[in-house]
């Protein structure tokens, strides 16, 4: 970001739900392998674009949630984006291990096919 006016005009300009949280996808930066979808609030954009890494809000917490602070498994901020509704973040980002809680690298590897294979 250019500057801290220029970060605020971004939350500003963006659509939060009624508990004022936004759809973040995360997203790997080289392979555009999908990674994995969090909550972020005003706080937690503030906190990414300040810091460069990825940092939701935390439903269950109640609190932030600093991905990959216990872990080590952080995401890396390449780059910020959101939709042109306003009301979706993609984040690209650099990912350190595992996205997913479960240990596997993307939170989408659950599957189901339509020919059924």
């Amino acid at each position: 970001m250019e500057n801290y006016s220029d970060i605020l005009d971004i939350i500003k300009s963006l659509k939060y739900n009624e508990q004022g949280l936004i759809p973040a996808i995360a997203q790997q930066y080289d392979s555009n392998e999908l990674l994995m979808m969090a909550w972020m609030n005003q706080e937690a954009i503030k906190t990414t674009l300040a810091e460069g890494r990825a940092v939701y809000w935390s439903r269950s917490r109640n609190e932030l949630w600093r991905k990959g602070e216990t872990s080590g498994h952080i995401q890396k901020i390449v780059e910020f984006r959101w939709d042109c509704d306003n009301d979706a973040i993609l984040l690209l980002v650099d990912q350190t291990g595992a996205a997913c809680h479960t240990g596997e690298r993307s939170c989408f590897f659950n599957q189901y096919r339509a020919d059924n294979t």
